[in-house]
């Protein structure tokens, strides 16, 4: 093995910490760990439009809170179509469950989980996955866009036909609000 006298290594090492120095200096962007962000929401939305073709504007209530971080996430989600807001003649349609993916960048959010649907007169589904859009804001500012993943493919409101997902459309907060931060 050959020895390397001491004024070689520290001539190698000065000229790394400058190499360093040169490439995270002022002008480069410091390097930050991603901070946990929280999103949270409730109140009523509306698509705006009559999806299922009964005469009536759509709309849900819907309330969830989650903390985001490195694409993991933690948290609930609920989403009512019932009473005020029916959808496709049944008499409740409610998506709810954990929230176990997600991110979070300025004012918007995605996250998913696994959700269990109730479709009124005993027909429930689990183990279903979701996924869910959102901007920040309150009424006629915030938006919710929920896909329910791997079921009710072409039922009236999808807005993704053959996909083998319930694609609902962006529902605007009419009451209420959705806040996205640190």
């Amino acid at each position: 093995m050959t020895q390397r006298p001491a004024s070689s290594f520290v001539s190698t090492s000065a000229a790394a910490l400058l190499v360093f120095a040169v490439l995270s200096g002022p002008g480069a962007p410091p390097a930050i760990a991603a901070s946990p962000t929280t999103v949270h929401g409730g109140g009523t939305g509306t698509f705006g439009s009559d999806l299922d073709g009964d005469g009536d504007i759509d709309g849900s209530q819907f309330a969830f809170t989650a903390r985001t971080e490195g694409g993991d996430a933690d948290g609930r989600f609920m989403c009512l179509m019932a009473g005020r807001s029916d959808i496709l003649g049944l008499p409740i349609m409610s998506v709810t469950g954990p929230i176990t993916g997600g991110s979070a960048s300025g004012s918007s959010a995605h996250f998913s989980g696994t959700a269990r649907i109730n479709l009124g007169n005993g027909i429930m589904f689990h183990g279903v996955p979701f996924r869910v859009d959102v901007r920040e804001g309150g009424p006629g500012v915030g938006q919710l866009e929920l896909t329910v993943i791997g079921a009710f493919d072409g039922v009236p409101g999808d807005t993704v036909l053959g996909n083998g997902n319930y694609d609902l459309p962006p529902e605007t907060v009419r009451s209420g609000g959705i806040a996205v931060g640190p």
